[in-house]
């Protein structure tokens, strides 16, 4: 079962002065491999927005470098939750790409996860922002791999074309990070030290497209 959400509602309705909540389901790139846990985008998203004197808890984090569609959705089946949050944010599917996975297997898993997540905003689509998938390929671990590296940016469009149509269907919040990632993403100073993954400079250049999404939803618009 996903939840109780009547449930959980009924425990949470009565606290009160508690800040915003932010649920981050994804896989390396929200749990940030390779950089300090304060310098995930999560995190740094977090304290832009407290920044910006915008109430919002620290991240709770249900990610794991590897993780495919079906792998978070194993874990999001036994994980405990707290519904409902007030901004969910989900970033999934490098690794469906990256192991070959089909794309129409992808969008029937993806949505069931969207759903879900959309469940844990209690019931509320436009509290769920969608984050497309990077481009690894542009990365020194993709230019190094020896695969066609034009042909994982096809792949990765593919994939975040389906993420962003479902995302419509369901009246989530899409943003688009996959332009930035591709700018500079070979530079020593926008990888972690895998030479594969962001570091917290590039989390910070995606911060601008996702913070406006996360304002937008934390507002109730």
């Amino acid at each position: 079962m996903w939840l109780s959400l009547a449930a959980s509602v009924a425990l949470t309705a009565g606290v009160t002065n508690a800040p915003p909540r932010f649920l981050a389901l994804g896989d390396s790139y929200t749990i940030g491999e390779g950089v300090a846990p304060n310098e995930n985008w999560p995190h740094q998203l977090a304290a832009m927005l407290r920044a910006q004197s915008i109430a919002i808890a620290e991240p709770e984090i249900v990610a794991r470098t590897g993780w495919t569609t079906d792998e978070l959705s194993a874990t999001m089946d036994v994980h405990t939750f707290h519904p409902p949050y007030d901004l969910v944010t989900l970033l999934i599917g490098v690794n469906n790409q990256y192991r070959g996975r089909d794309l129409e297997n992808y969008r029937v898993e993806f949505r069931a996860l969207l759903e879900h997540a959309i469940a844990l905003a209690g019931g509320k689509p436009q509290h769920v922002v969608v984050v497309s998938i990077p481009d690894w390929g542009v990365t020194r671990f993709g230019v190094e791999s020896g695969r066609d590296v034009a042909q994982i940016a096809r792949e990765i469009d593919a994939f975040n074309a389906v993420a962003a149509n479902v995302s419509t269907a369901l009246h989530a919040r899409y943003v688009d990070i996959t332009a930035i990632s591709r700018t500079r993403g070979n530079a020593t100073d926008m990888l972690a030290a895998d030479g594969l993954h962001p570091s917290a400079a590039m989390y910070a250049r995606w911060l601008p497209a996702i913070s406006m999404a996360a304002r937008a939803s934390l507002d109730g618009g």
